[in-house]
């Protein structure tokens, strides 16, 4: 398995989360975080999803954060991503900063 992948994300904030500015409650922000993945499902383009609904500040890139390797991102989603094949898309990955989808790349 590789030491770097390339990845987008998703990030559904809540009020509760670390450094949030959102409004949220935790369940509000599942709720949206399950929609997004549905509507991704559905055909919607992952980068236009994240362009108009994440709250990371890689949302202007589609929600592109580049390559990275292990470790460079907090566990929970560090784990995901490289579990990932290239091309797939996560199950909702829940962190300290609310709700993740992550998009492997590369």
């Amino acid at each position: 398995m590789s030491d770097q992948i390339h990845a987008s994300h998703i990030l559904v904030s809540h009020a509760q989360a670390h450094g949030a500015s959102s409004q949220l409650t935790k369940e509000d922000a599942l709720t949206k975080i399950n929609d997004l993945k549905s509507k991704i499902g559905l055909g919607d383009d992952f980068g236009d999803m994240a362009r108009e609904h994440s709250d990371c500040p890689s949302s202007g890139q589609g929600g592109d954060l580049g390559p990275f390797g292990r470790g460079a991102m907090v566990p929970e989603f560090d784990k995901a991503a490289f579990e990932l094949d290239e091309g797939a898309i996560s199950d909702v990955v829940e962190t300290d900063f609310g709700y993740h989808l992550i998009h492997r790349t590369g």
